[in-house]
């Protein structure tokens, strides 16, 4: 220390004679001169006692002063860890897979289409009653969520979604079928606007129901039209009041149409997309749980290039969801409309290929979805759909319906066991008729 304090008073003088020299201007030169050399000497001095202090051991441990943190409580934690959470799920894309392992085992008295599942009964002239025995895993279905990254004001989500119900491919067995697309879309959505967006293949917008079944068709071709497709949907709703709720939907939708006068897909040779609209209404009817009415629509063209000749094809539908309490709710649809085999109505007949005409048709489904009771679900429900005489040939499906009833039996959140039966019966214009018996059972492990 008695070093340091010579080196500071000999930068002191230095200073003061350098003060001093200004004054004197001949001087100025050599005093600069001296000063410098005296400030090299300084600077070596000072690394000097520099490198002598880096090198000297410590005499007295060294400690760290504890830091006083103030203690939060459980509650704080968790908003805490919140924040954390959100912040990290702002800023980044959630990735979350889920689906459900499902082995379908089914018995049915008569000829079915297609086995694995049924939509209708097929004729059997000269032998009645050709039972058949169905086993398989296809309608496992795995997906993916995703989501983010989000903001304040915008959400951003996704979901692709495969069963294996793809098909086969020639000559291949049961068990090698293929990868079918459900779902695959974006969803942009502004909730404070109560608006959003949603654009590639999903469901479409009419119709937008379905009955609880085992089967793996819910009705397809019996009474319940609407299916998937790529599309480009717009959805607003406004709150009329703090229990009604109204809510718009429009998509432009890709019109998938045949071959059958056509090289070129009829629907995509009509030159523009299907039309699909729905308004609903959710409100308080029964019980404490609300209702939701819908009204929906569709239109659309195919256009055959061989005989330049185009067909329609719409639908008008009304689709209810009634709570009536906990254990109980119904739900059901009605439509009418023409050339609907594309949305699974008109009993897979859309054009008449001899008139050159619609098929027309209409049905509907009601069901009732009842319980849990402890781990018991039940479900039962009747659909039926029948298309116009005048535009059938002989031979042609005239009239299909189903009823059925199950029971699923849950193990836990992830497993489950299943039963159900149902009876179809399909009518052919000016033909014999069709009847099935079906027994029908699942195994289910959802992740």
């Amino acid at each position: 220390m008695k070093k340091l304090m010579i080196i500071c008073s000999v930068v002191f003088f230095a200073s003061l004679t350098v003060s001093v020299s200004a004054a004197t201007n001949e001087d100025l030169a050599a005093e600069n001169a001296a000063l410098k050399k005296r400030l090299d000497s300084v600077e070596k001095e000072l690394a000097e006692i520099k490198k002598m202090l880096m090198n000297k051991p410590s005499e007295t441990p060294t400690t760290v002063k504890p830091v006083n943190v103030p203690s939060l409580s459980d509650e704080e934690i968790s908003q805490i860890s919140k924040m954390v959470k959100e912040k990290d799920k702002k800023s980044s894309v959630t990735v979350t897979p889920y689906g459900y392992i499902k082995a379908d085992a089914s018995y049915d008295n008569s000829r079915v289409n297609n086995g694995n599942y049924v939509v209708w009964v097929d004729r059997e002239p000269g032998q009645n009653n050709d039972d058949e025995f169905n086993m398989t895993a296809n309608q496992t279905r795995l997906g993916l969520k995703l989501a983010g990254p989000d903001s304040e004001e915008l959400k951003l989500s996704g979901v692709v979604e495969v069963d294996f119900y793809g098909g086969n491919s020639s000559g291949a067995s049961e068990n090698k079928s293929h990868l079918m697309m459900r779902h695959a879309y974006m969803k942009m959505d502004w909730p404070k606007e109560r608006f959003n967006i949603i654009a590639g293949q999903t469901w479409d917008v009419v119709s937008p129901l379905n009955p609880t079944t085992l089967n793996y068709s819910v009705a397809w071709y019996a009474g319940n039209i609407g299916y998937r497709r790529p599309q480009i949907r717009l959805t607003k709703s406004f709150a009329l009041s703090d229990d009604l709720d109204l809510t718009f939907e429009g998509a432009l939708a890709r019109n998938i149409g045949s071959n059958v006068f056509s090289v070129t897909e009829s629907g995509e040779d009509s030159g523009h997309p299907m039309y699909q609209g729905r308004t609903s209404l959710t409100f308080p009817l029964i019980g404490e749980r609300a209702t939701t009415v819908g009204f929906s629509g569709h239109w659309g063209k195919e256009k055959f290039d061989t005989n330049r000749k185009e067909f329609d094809t719409w639908s008008l539908n009304l689709d209810v969801t009634q709570p009536i309490n906990e254990w109980l709710a119904l739900k059901g649809e009605y439509f009418q409309g023409a050339n609907l085999n594309q949305f699974l109505g008109g009993i897979g007949q859309g054009i008449n290929t001899t008139l050159n005409e619609e098929i027309s048709s209409k049905g509907g489904w009601v069901a009732a979805s009842i319980g849990p009771f402890d781990k018991l679900n039940f479900n039962t429900g009747f659909s039926m759909e029948a298309l116009d005489d005048n535009d059938l040939n002989t031979g042609n499906r005239r009239i299909n319906s189903s009823i059925f009833g199950n029971v699923i039996y849950s193990f836990n959140k992830s497993t489950a066991i299943g039963l159900e039966v149902s009876r179809w019966r399909t009518d052919y214009n000016n033909a014999s008729d069709a009847d099935d018996l079906r027994i029908q059972s699942s195994f289910i492990y959802k992740f």
